[in-house]
């Protein structure tokens, strides 16, 4: 079992894939990328070619049909997570889907429940929780470095400059919520270790419907709350802070820091700033080799689909917030 290598096939062409999962898989200890699929049978063996992966399918369903296929990554837009990651549980499958897993959380139940009864696993792709930063923030937190937990502050910003580009298209699932906001939401949630009781939000919206910027506010047990700003028209910004009573933690470049050191900043009034540096690593790597680890030893994911669920339902409630002036939507 040890020597086994996860047969993996990527459903899209998309830049995630090519630039961050894929050589990622391409670079593991216990898995190879073997296929590729695209609509477009062209442009699917171009891909193929650029990036040395063995073997390209004009079509997803093709690839699905591959016997020596073990598990897909999927990248395709957010309205499509859903219909392709239950296609590839059915086609016996195990499934890693891009983040957000789903529209909502009824379909990531969905998603779930077909794997279950396809006996495949099922995995959300927030690589940002596979870098050891993170479990060392969250278990500064726990240990009360900064004492009670009051407050989160997270920002995850950047600039579109194309009006095409599929995160403003609100038939594909697009909005700054859903794509960087998400991270915000599921960071809070799991420093917090608990579900918000209460949301509000406030968005900019485009002539399509999107939110293009979204200012959200959740309130969890013990009176924390955690303020964050998720936009597609700002400047870049990728960080949190969690403040307590007796100091903060700053963690810059927060969702992608790289494969170089990263800090955790320990701030105490006026104190000089202590910085805890972690060695470099490589998170889409660690996720990929989890996941490959939780098929070839058969254990569920350290992340289940019921916990995107719970991530997507905060995010519908910072919608019916949105869309409703900001009004305080109880979850």
């Amino acid at each position: 079992m040890a020597e086994r290598r996860i047969r993996w096939g990527v459903i899209s062409t998309a830049n995630i894939g090519r630039a961050a999962v894929n050589p990622a898989i391409q670079a593991s200890r216990n898995g190879r990328l073997d296929a590729v699929a695209s609509r477009d049978g062209e442009r699917a063996r171009e891909f193929a070619t650029a990036h040395s992966i063995p073997t390209w399918y004009g079509s997803y369903e093709a690839l699905l049909d591959d016997p020596d296929i073990d598990a897909v990554y999927i990248p395709l837009p957010n309205s499509l997570h859903r219909e392709w990651a239950v296609r590839a549980a059915e086609a016996g499958k195990h499934v890693l889907c891009e983040k957000p897993l789903a529209l909502d959380a009824a379909e990531c139940l969905d998603m779930e429940a077909a794997a279950r009864a396809n006996g495949v696993k099922l995995m959300e792709a927030f690589m940002y929780r596979f870098h050891p930063r993170t479990k060392r923030v969250v278990e500064m937190v726990r240990s009360g470095l900064i004492g009670d937990v009051k407050a989160i502050r997270t920002a995850f910003t950047f600039r579109l400059t194309r009006k095409d580009n599929i995160r403003l298209d609100p038939t594909l699932g697009g909005g700054a919520l859903m794509d960087v906001g998400c991270y915000c939401v599921n960071v809070s949630r799991t420093i917090v270790g608990a579900e918000p009781v209460s949301v509000q939000a406030v968005a900019q919206w485009t002539e399509r419907g999107v939110d293009e910027a979204l200012a959200g506010m959740l309130h969890f047990p013990e009176g924390v709350v955690s303020h964050f700003d998720c936009s597609l028209t700002m400047e870049r910004s990728e960080a949190f802070e969690v403040a307590g009573t007796d100091g903060y933690l700053r963690v810059p470049a927060a969702f992608l820091p790289g494969t170089g050191p990263v800090g955790i900043e320990e701030v105490r009034g006026r104190e000089p700033v202590k910085t805890h540096t972690l060695e470099g690593t490589d998170e889409y790597l660690l996720m990929v080799e989890h996941f490959a680890d939780c098929i070839l030893l058969d254990v569920e994911p350290r992340y289940s689909a019921s916990e995107a669920a719970a991530n997507m339902r905060v995010i519908e409630a910072l919608y019916r917030s949105a869309r409703s002036g900001g009004v305080s939507v109880t979850l």
